[in-house]
C-alpha cells in the first residue's frame, strides 16, 4: 500500500508538470507565430491607401484587425491619444493619423488554450480518481485480508476477517472466511474424533481384561490338572470359548469402529443446469491442459436441469481429470455425454491407461491404489471421494477399460 501511494503522489506531479509544460509550450508556439503581427500590415496598407486614395476613401470592412483610424486636426490635441484601444501613430501626407488595430484572433487562441487546458485538467482529475477508486476499492480490502493466510497457515482459526463491501472483494472476504471457519469445524471434528476413538479403544480394552482374565484362570486350571472329571474338563473348555468369542467381538467393533466413514463429506442437494457444471471445468481445464498439449474436448450435448450439488459435482469431475492427467499418457482427455432413463451420464476418458481390468472392482475403495500408479504420489482416496460423493447426490459411478482407454462415468439425476 505504501509503494502504491508513492506512486499516486508522483503520478499527481508528473500530470502537474505535464500541464505545465503543455501550457509554456502553447504560449511560446502563440509568442513566435507571425500571425500576432498581421495588424502591422494591415496598418501599412491603410498608410498607402490614404497617400493614394485620401481619408475619405478608406474602407475599412477589408481589414480584419484595423478597427478605426482618426485624423489628428492639431499636434496638441490631447484627446487625440485618449483611447482605450491599442493604435499606431501614422504621419500621412503631413498629417498624423491614430489607425486602431486589435490582436485578430487573440480571443479564439485565448479558448483554444483555455479548451486545452480543461481536458488536459479533466484527463488529469480522471486518471488520479481511477487511481484513487483502484486504491480504495481494491488495494485498501486486499491489504486488509494479507495477513489472514498467514496467520491460517500457523494455525491461528480465530483470526478475524473483516466484511468488505468492495463488490470486489465481498466474495473473497467471505470465502476466506468461510475457509477459516471450515478449517477450525474440521479441527474441531478431528478433535471430537479422536476422543471418541481413544475413549472407545480404552473402553473396549477394559471389557476386553475380563474375558482375557477368565481365560487364563482357566489356562493355568487345566494346566495344573484341577480338574479331573471330562465334565468338568468340557465345561472349562466351553467357558474359554464363549470368553474368546466375547474377546471376537470386541476386536470386531474396535476393527468397524477404525473402517467407519472418516470423512465428513457435506453434500447440498438442489438443482442446477448442465452448463454450469460444464463450464466451470471448461474454463479451467482448457487452459490449464492446453500448455501441457494435452487434447482436451468437450463433446456435445442438450442441457438440462440436474440434481444434486453443483459444486460436488465439479469436485468429482475434477478429481476423475486429475487422475486423468496423473495416469494418462497425456494425449488426450475428453468428456462425453449421454442419457438414460431419467439419468445424465458424464464419461471422462483418457488415453494411455495401463490399469489391468482385474484391477477395476477395486479403484474405488479408500486407500487402494492400482498398479500402475509407478512413482506417482496419492492417497488412495480420490475415487473413493468421489463414490461418496455421487452416493450422497442418489447418484453413481462407475469405472470401465475400453482399448487402452481409462473410463470414468458418473451417474446424476436429472431434474
Amino acid at each position: 500500500m505504501k509503494s502504491y501511494n508513492r506512486i499516486l503522489i508522483a503520478v499527481v506531479f508528473i500530470l502537474i508538470a505535464i500541464l505545465g509544460l503543455c501550457n509554456v509550450y502553447i504560449y511560446s508556439i502563440n509568442s513566435n507565430n507571425s500571425s500576432g503581427r498581421q495588424y502591422r500590415v494591415e496598418a501599412q496598407r491603410v498608410v498607402n491607401q490614404i497617400e493614394r486614395e485620401g481619408y475619405l476613401k478608406l474602407d475599412l470592412s477589408q481589414y480584419s484587425t484595423i478597427t478605426d483610424v482618426v485624423v489628428l486636426g492639431s499636434k496638441d490635441d490631447k484627446s487625440f491619444f485618449e483611447t482605450d484601444n491599442d493604435y499606431l501613430i501614422r504621419k500621412i501626407n503631413g498629417d498624423f493619423y491614430r489607425i486602431e488595430y486589435r490582436l485578430y484572433g487573440n480571443n479564439r487562441k485565448n479558448r483554444m488554450i483555455g479548451s486545452i487546458n480543461f481536458f488536459l485538467a479533466l484527463m488529469a482529475v480522471m486518471v488520479i480518481a481511477i487511481m484513487l477508486f483502484i486504491r480504495q476499492k481494491v488495494l485498501k480490502p486486499f491489504d486488509e485480508l494479507k495477513e489472514v493466510p498467514y496467520e491460517l497457515s500457523k494455525g491461528n482459526l480465530t483470526v478475524p476477517v473483516k466484511e468488505s463491501k468492495s463488490k470486489f472483494f465481498s466474495k473473497f472476504a467471505w470465502g476466506v472466511d468461510l475457509l477459516r471457519e471450515n478449517i477450525e469445524q474440521q479441527k474441531q471434528r478431528e478433535l471430537n474424533l479422536q476422543k471418541e476413538k481413544k475413549t472407545l479403544v480404552l473402553s473396549i480394552s477394559h471389557d476386553i481384561k475380563t474375558p482375557l482374565s477368565a481365560i487364563k484362570l482357566y489356562a493355568k486350571a487345566l494346566a495344573k490338572g484341577l480338574y479331573k472329571s471330562k465334565d468338568r474338563q468340557t465345561e472349562i473348555f466351553d467357558s474359554i470359548h464363549a470368553k474368546a468369542v466375547d474377546i471376537e467381538n470386541f476386536v470386531n467393533e474396535i476393527i468397524k469402529a477404525s473402517s467407519e466413514e472418516f470423512l465428513n463429506l457435506e453434500v447440498i442437494n438442489g438443482e442446477f443446469y448442465l452448463s454450469q457444471a460444464v463450464e466451470k471445468i471448461s474454463d479451467y481445464y482448457c487452459q490449464k491442459l492446453g500448455l501441457v498439449k494435452t487434447g482436451f474436448t468437450i463433446g456435445e450435448y442438450s442441457n438440462c436441469i440436474l440434481k444434486g450439488d453443483l459444486d460436488r459435482l465439479v469436485e468429482v469431475l475434477q478429481n476423475i481429470i486429475e487422475n486423468a492427467i496423473k495416469y494418462g499418457d497425456g494425449h488426450r482427455i475428453e468428456i462425453l455425454f449421454s442419457r438414460e432413463e431419467d439419468c445424465c451420464l458424464l464419461t471422462v476418458r483418457n488415453s494411455g491407461c495401463t490399469l489391468p481390468k482385474t484391477e477395476l472392482p477395486h479403484v474405488f475403495e479408500s486407500f487402494w491404489r492400482g498398479s500402475n500408479v509407478g512413482n506417482n504420489s496419492g492417497s488412495g482416496l480420490g475415487l473413493y471421494i468421489c463414490r461418496q460423493l455421487m452416493y450422497k447426490m442418489d447418484g453413481d459411478i462407475f469405472a470401465d477399460v475400453d482399448h487402452e482407454m481409462m473410463c470414468v462415468t458418473v451417474v446424476i439425476r436429472q431434474g
